[in-house]
């Protein structure tokens, strides 16, 4: 059991996954509801099957990144839990297979319909997991790698998004939906070169950071049209709920707010503050969630 506490503390930390997959989750449920023109509170069977899931869906990543990353990992990053011999990745397969029968066994109990929306993130993961059995090609080509892995992420969304939708008796997503999926998909690029991004100092040998392919200052501002293409998109899902105008307000506070940080890093460089375009990546998400579903339908319920 230690031993899984620390690789959690060191690859899968609760304490700073469980917050953003609650507000992606919650979110995703509450916005499916306000975009059919239900207000009313989601039932916590649907609220917890798809934070749950989506959770597991995340370690499901984690598991599957340490497989594809295993023989750059012993050469480059010994240090890591699984070259040091902390967990095997056999160890790691039967977590990710748990995982998965803890989904399937969720869905089954929510609607068992549902488990084919379940199955289709499955079939992508496991792609993903095999690199789409084109591994040498997609590594000489950073920005497919990247942007084909982040489908994943609207996937998932899809279904938990589907915890309401489908539980209500809809066979397709309600009209709108679509822009919350977007959503999930830029905000994958947010986070994805947010956490890729480091200052000179702070590069690895054998470590492939996005920063160390366009330069520190190419990596922020791909960063920053990220977050701003996806502030578009959110304003776009929100006005399909009524609530473009305060959600507009809310997106220029954290446009500005990651302006700062990026103008901070770029300006400084110092050893360690580019970990402050990751952690401004994670404040954005999860305020941008929150502010898209789960505060709207709280307000409109209240009101």
């Amino acid at each position: 059991m230690k031993r899984w506490i620390v690789y959690q503390r060191e690859r899968f930390p609760l304490a700073g996954h469980g917050p953003l997959v609650a507000a992606f989750s919650a979110s995703a449920v509450c916005f499916s509801s306000l975009v059919r023109g239900r207000v009313a509170l989601p039932s916590a069977a649907s609220l917890l099957v798809a934070f749950v899931t989506s959770l597991l869906f995340f370690l499901q990543l984690r598991i599957a990144d340490e497989f594809k990353d295993y023989e750059d990992d012993a050469r480059y990053r010994p240090y890591r839990p699984v070259p040091r011999g902390l967990v095997s990745l056999r160890e790691l397969a039967w977590v990710g297979v748990g995982a998965a029968a803890i989904q399937l066994a969720l869905a089954i109990v929510l609607e068992p319909s549902i488990a084919w929306l379940l199955a289709i993130a499955w079939v992508y993961l496991a792609l993903m997991t095999r690199e789409f059995f084109a591994r040498r090609w997609l590594k000489r080509h950073a920005v497919v790698y990247m942007t084909s892995h982040m489908m994943i992420l609207p996937l998932v969304d899809l279904y938990a998004t589907a915890c309401d939708w489908w539980v209500a008796g809809l066979r397709q997503p309600p009209p709108g939906l679509y822009w919350f999926l977007i959503v999930s998909y830029l905000n994958g690029l947010v986070i994805e070169i947010g956490r890729k991004t480091r200052v000179p100092a702070d590069e690895e040998p054998g470590v492939e950071t996005y920063s160390a392919l366009w330069g520190t200052n190419g990596a922020v501002r791909a960063w920053l049209s990220a977050v701003l293409v996806t502030a578009f998109a959110a304003w776009r899902a929100a006005a399909r709920i009524g609530t473009e105008v305060s959600m507009l307000l809310l997106l220029a506070v954290l446009v500005a707010a990651c302006g700062a940080v990026a103008f901070r890093v770029v300006r400084r460089g110092v050893p360690g503050s580019g970990t402050s375009i990751e952690l401004m990546s994670g404040v954005w998400t999860v305020l941008m969630y929150v502010g898209l579903g789960a505060v709207p339908l709280a307000y409109k319920l209240w009101r």
